[in-house]
């Protein structure tokens, strides 16, 4: 990292690594960091010259592959889209990160995904249409307009922020969750799509939709920008 125009950055991080603590705690590391340097920047700092044994989870470091999603100053965020300039105001300060919240932790900022993705499952994401397919090999063709039905559905990558922002989903861990709605609209509102009713019927179930309490925090958390409690609200509606 460069000296010059740089911000001091005490960077916070939750640890916990269940084969050796009792319970977790808070590690300090002071640095210096550009204003455009992201949070995973910091982390990856961390790691190479700091202290090899923080674990965390990184893939495209784009934005796109939703796997470096954590708690930082409270929010929950994508490390790789987490700005210092937007988190530190001034010449100095601090940057807390943790893991999200409603998840087993397995070491520092990894989490247990497996409980999300299960939910995921459950809504049937995926395509059904098991009528005879369009002559000439060609697609099952629709209108812009029934595309665009969906279109912002199909944004979730899937990063868990949403869900693991909710408070209902605190409370009771097996309430399906904001992501996992999110993918069953995607396909309830597909006009070629033959299994709407099917999910419907999932999601009408006592840990379904109707445990969403229209808090909002998981249209904050996106970080695609979905409307998620809007699409939440839709499938209410078509209920």
């Amino acid at each position: 990292m460069a000296t010059n125009g740089t911000v001091k950055v005490e960077l916070r991080v939750r640890r916990y690594n269940p084969e050796r603590d009792e319970k977790p705690y808070w590690g300090s590391f002071e640095m210096e960091a550009e204003p455009e340097d992201r949070v995973l920047d910091l982390l990856h700092h961390v790691q190479w010259y700091l202290d090899g044994t923080l674990a965390m989870r990184r893939s495209c470091a784009h934005g796109v592959c939703g796997s470096d999603a954590m708690r930082i100053n409270g929010q929950n965020m994508l490390a790789c889209k987490a700005l210092v300039k937007n988190l530190v105001r001034g010449g100095k300060g601090r940057i807390q990160v943790e893991p999200i919240y409603g998840m087993r932790v397995i070491k520092d900022l990894i989490v247990d995904m497996e409980p999300f993705m299960e939910h995921y499952r459950s809504v049937m994401p995926y395509f059904v249409n098991d009528e005879p397919a369009p002559e000439n090999g060609r697609e099952r063709l629709q209108s812009p307009e029934d595309r665009e039905r969906f279109d912002e559905a199909t944004k979730c990558i899937l990063c868990a922020a949403c869900t693991t922002s909710c408070p209902s989903y605190w409370a009771n861990g097996t309430y399906v969750g904001p992501a996992a709605i999110v993918q069953a609209h995607r396909f309830i509102f597909d006009s070629r799509d033959k299994a709407g009713k099917d999910r419907l019927a999932i999601l009408s179930q006592e840990n379904g939709v109707w445990r969403c309490r229209t808090i909002f925090n998981c249209t904050t958390a996106c970080p695609r920008e979905i409307p998620v409690t809007q699409l939440i609200a839709e499938v209410k509606g078509a209920m």
